[in-house]
């Protein structure tokens, strides 16, 4: 596809995002909701939809859902009902879903992103509702048959409906990258993809760009990634616009996506409101959501990464590139809160973060959580290396990787034990100095002749003698002094 004929066209892209709540027990009943059991293990009467059975809510994902729509300025539904959806297929015994078609618990609402220029854009909700999940089919283990796992079936979902308000796959990928750390940020959801505990469903058409009404939209299914999200949206949006120019008529219908191929193909028909006979169900009472529970729920919510964003970059004067590292993993967060708790070099906080902690945390393949070094510690080094005592590259080649293998001490102890102690004495330094001048005669006779970047050099050589232990501040003032003395 050329550019010239990709100019020609707008996308619009809807995503349907369904997030498995992180609950110990199914949505309706008092099974186990547990990923990687032994397949048919996690069942019983109600998931399985034996006569005479009656589901059971879970207070739980009630909580849960009202959460998310706080998280997402969202209007939370007073007075709801639940729904059945009804169709058949092997992975669902009851023969319908329990949903809320008609009074979802949160409507309106908005997840913000950043556009293809980096800019930030509000992507708008038209729903977020509590449903249950459907079994799994498994074609890729027996040759000849499907096989069918009920553990899923009835475990519970909330379902983001997005409005259709994006505008390219970039688009889709960070806004699939924005929920998923929402989830995580709540406790939700743990947001693997991979799992299927978060999965995305995208509603894709295109219309040429002064026309007036969308185009036929077309959903795709089966994407397990968020890179796999943003493949097959590029792959329906040449598809669809080639299609037309080729007088051909786009077909509103589902498709899956091939990630071997990176293709989508069609499953079926695209299936109307009416094909699913909602209506209401019958064995659970209607719930009521009143504000003191909303006030409650809300009092009890952490900080979210957009408000820890715009924290760290309005308040504590942090770059874009730090606050969203800061904010990218929830631990992470957490973390730098407790840090900065006892440390006002914001700043440096962000460098080790991002840099020595991060690193060893790589070596290790170990979370946050499991960083063995307390975040006061780490404040206390930041404050030792700001009041001169150490250096810097002492603190990290030195101070750091002894509180890595000793976590109960403090750097200052460490850095005495250890005769790590920075030394500012004039005449000490002067010793330091007059050794780095004896030792580099033709450097200083360039010095002499005018090359006064050597300064640099000098230093280099002062911190080496003095195995790094020499004030940097001190001892470049002292090196220059002394060198145009010469």
């Amino acid at each position: 596809m050329t550019p010239e004929i990709r100019a020609k066209y707008k996308v619009i892209i809807g995503l349907e995002v369904h997030a498995q709540m992180l609950t110990k027990t199914k949505a309706y009943s008092s099974d186990v909701n547990e990923f990687g059991a032994t397949p048919n293990t996690n069942v019983s009467v109600v998931t399985l939809g034996h006569p005479g059975t009656l589901p059971k809510m879970n207070k739980k994902t009630i909580e849960y859902a009202i959460k998310l729509g706080i998280a997402c300025e969202s209007d939370i539904t007073e007075y709801q009902h639940f729904d059945r959806k009804n169709y058949f297929y092997p992975d669902l015994p009851k023969g319908y879903q329990i949903t809320q078609d008609h009074n979802p618990i949160c409507t309106n609402g908005k997840i913000y992103i950043k556009d293809d220029e980096g800019n930030e854009k509000a992507i708008g909700l038209t729903r977020i509702h509590m449903e249950e999940d459907a079994g799994k089919s498994i074609h890729d283990v027996d040759v000849y048959d499907t096989l069918v796992d009920l553990n899923r079936a009835g475990v519970p979902l909330l379902e983001i409906v997005s409005e259709p308000d994006i505008r390219s796959s970039q688009e889709a990928y960070n806004y699939v990258t924005e929920v998923r750390k929402l989830v995580r940020y709540l406790d939700i959801c743990d947001g693997n993809m991979e799992e299927s505990s978060l999965r995305c469903d995208a509603n894709i058409s295109v219309m040429l760009v002064d026309a007036k009404e969308y185009g036929m939209k077309v959903e795709v299914k089966n994407m397990n990634s968020m890179r796999n999200v943003q493949k097959a949206i590029d792959f329906e949006i040449e598809r669809q616009i080639m299609a037309i120019e080729n007088g051909e008529t786009i077909v509103g219908e589902t498709r899956s996506f091939d990630a071997l191929h990176g293709t989508t193909i069609s499953m079926r028909s695209k299936e109307a409101a009416n094909d699913y006979r909602f209506f209401p169900e019958p064995d659970l009472q209607p719930l009521v959501i009143d504000q003191k529970q909303i006030d409650a729920i809300k009092a009890e919510m952490p900080a979210l990464p957009r408000d820890l964003f715009l924290k760290y970059t309005n308040e504590l004067g942090l770059s874009a590139y730090d606050a969203y590292n800061l904010t990218d993993i929830k631990e992470i967060a957490l973390y730098f809160e407790e840090v900065i708790k006892s440390t006002k070099n914001y700043k440096a906080a962000a460098n080790w973060m991002m840099g020595d902690i991060k690193s060893y945390m790589n070596q290790k393949g170990i979370e946050m959580e499991n960083f063995p070094i307390a975040p006061a510690k780490i404040a206390e080094l930041i404050e030792i290396i700001n009041s001169g005592k150490i250096s810097s590259t002492i603190a990290s080649q030195k101070v750091f990787p002894e509180m890595l293998l000793n976590p109960t001490s403090t750097p200052l102890k460490i850095a005495e034990e250890n005769n790590l102690i920075q030394d500012s004495n004039e005449d000490s330094i002067l010793t330091f100095i007059e050794e780095v001048i004896k030792q580099h005669p033709t450097e200083v006779e360039r010095y002499r002749n005018g090359e006064k970047q050597l300064v640099g050099f000098f230093m280099g050589q002062l911190m080496k003698v003095s195995q790094g232990k020499a004030d940097p501040k001190a001892a470049n003032q002292l090196m220059r002094q002394t060198l145009e003395k010469l």
